[in-house]
């Protein structure tokens, strides 16, 4: 037993040795910013207890097509729209982009859209203006839809 202590002594004397001389080892620091920074600490891996959302609906594309565009709009400048510039303006949901209302007009009513443009109405209400193709008339597709 007497070897492993004087070991042990030796590797500590050596330890405290090498930190009186200053082996790299600092002291406490002096603070002179006026910002603090909060030390590091340990940051562990999340492990819930459980999913915190279910499984998505899985939803059809008509479903889909028609939570995007709540209705046709026929107010005076729709109509003027309709006549005027060869384009329809829907009423659609706030969170649609202009590919889903594009592709939602596509699959809901067979029309074929050069281009949709957007805006957010004073009420909070997302109006489209969609832009049909040349070979279809607005005129007759909203006809078609009730809006004339």
């Amino acid at each position: 037993m007497a070897p492993k202590t004087a070991v042990k002594n030796t590797k500590a004397t050596k330890a405290a040795a090498g930190l009186k001389k200053g082996s790299g080892r600092k002291g406490s620091r002096v603070h002179t910013g006026v910002h603090f920074f909060k030390p590091a600490t340990l940051k562990l891996a999340r492990k819930p207890e459980f999913v915190r959302k279910s499984a998505p609906k899985s939803r059809t594309a008509l479903a889909k097509a028609y939570d995007v565009i709540k209705y046709p709009l026929a107010s005076e400048s729709a109509i003027h729209k309709i006549e005027a510039d060869n384009t329809l303006v829907f009423i659609v949901a706030t969170t649609a982009n202009k590919a889903e209302i594009k592709a939602a007009v596509k699959h809901m009513y067979d029309i074929k859209a050069d281009k949709v443009n957007t805006l957010i109405r004073p009420d909070g209400t997302k109006k489209a203006y969609v832009k049909l193709s040349s070979d279809l008339q607005a005129v007759d597709v909203a006809n078609r839809l009730g809006v004339i």
